[in-house]
């Protein structure tokens, strides 16, 4: 290749500012051309160049999971082209049977209540598996009754750290004469590898109806609150801070929290009409982002609950997921207001929005 046989005459600089463009699979394969090279692109530093690059040069793509690895519920490798972004059907053998809601830096979370969670690299082929946390021993004796909360994973923005965290109501798992809800908060550190209280944890309960998502270094809840609130957990601080009620009061399933065009989103489905609000961090306030007419759904899709957007894929088209894992994934174009399937799977799929990357959990 013309890049590694001139390399050698280009100036150091340009030659990183060239390997920044380049996908992630060329690269590494380029690891091989010299021990030089090799040093650069295993540079936390690069690693963050080179996201940052990917981010400017494209918008996020989509990768469609199997929940039934057992069985051949899709085919591996399928590649649909969304604009700038592109949707991929991926199989992974270390797949959990829940995902972490989208990909951080590249990175994505698999967890089950009764098997070890997983942080893995599609793009690189890395994965590692974590101890099983407190809460997942519990449910492991048998606490299976009790209502099952989803795994929130993210970045320390400023330590560049991931972080898993089970933040969980102490419901059932503790006898109290008070009859209080307090929570938990277990956060997983790499660098022991092992799972760790953190104290105070979240001052209000929290709705196992919805999964965390992650934005900008912090992790955000929905609380089980008569007032719906959004709970914030700063993964740098490691402090919890409620952010701002949700005026809109509904019940918790035609309700859902994402991220949306790198903002703090939550949509509301009523009836065949699910609106999208978007947070405003200057004055706390929700504002109308933007309004989906379901009904052109209504023959792919049965559920009543409210779907769940997954990313703004390319200029005003936006995946949705239903809460039906056999439903199919939808674009829906909100210029037109129409909706077209990607594919129709055979068996279970989920979806999260993906920035190929090369970073593992254990690059810092």
């Amino acid at each position: 290749m013309l890049l590694t046989q001139g390399a050698e005459l280009l100036p150091d600089d340009l030659v990183e500012l060239i390997l920044e463009h380049v996908p992630v699979k060329p690269l590494l394969r380029f690891k091989s051309v010299s021990k030089k090279w090799k040093l650069t692109m295993d540079s936390p530093r690069f690693m963050e160049r080179h996201l940052i690059r990917r981010k400017q040069l494209r918008g996020p793509d989509v990768l469609i999971f199997s929940i039934s690895p057992e069985e051949e519920d899709i085919e591996q490798g399928r590649i649909f082209v969304l604009g700038s972004s592109i949707a991929r059907t991926v199989w992974l053998p270390i797949t959990g049977n829940m995902y972490c809601y989208g990909s951080c830096d590249g990175l994505v979370c698999t967890f089950s209540m009764c098997a070890p969670s997983v942080v893995a690299n599609p793009a690189t082929g890395w994965y590692h598996s974590l101890t099983l946390s407190n809460y997942q021993t519990y449910m492991r004796q048998g606490w299976t009754h009790f209502p099952i909360h989803w795994l929130g994973f993210g970045r320390d923005k400023i330590r560049g750290t991931f972080k898993p965290v089970w933040l969980y109501n102490s419901s059932g798992f503790e006898p109290r004469q008070d009859k209080a809800v307090v929570t938990y908060c277990e956060v997983f550190d790499f660098s022991t590898n092992a799972w760790r209280y953190v104290v105070p944890s979240s001052p209000y309960p929290i709705s196992a109806c919805h999964k965390p998502v992650h934005l900008d270094g912090t992790l955000y809840w929905f609380t089980e609150c008569d007032e719906s609130m959004v709970l914030s957990f700063d993964l740098h601080t490691e402090t919890f801070q409620v952010i701002a009620p949700f005026p809109h009061p509904c019940p918790p399933y035609l309700r859902n929290i994402c991220i949306l065009d790198n903002r703090l989103c939550v949509s509301e489905r009523k009836e065949f009409t699910q609106v999208i609000w978007s947070f405003d961090p200057s004055g706390k306030t929700w504002k109308t982002m933007c309004s989906l007419d379901l009904t052109p759904t209504s023959s792919w899709w049965l559920s009543y609950h409210a779907f769940l957007p997954i990313a703004v894929v390319d200029k005003g088209r936006l995946l949705l997921q239903s809460r039906d894992l056999k439903d199919p994934p939808v674009i829906y174009d909100l210029h037109t207001k129409s909706c077209d399937l990607i594919f129709q799977p055979n068996g279970r799929t989920r979806s999260v929005y993906y920035l190929e990357s090369l970073f593992s959990a254990l690059s810092n």
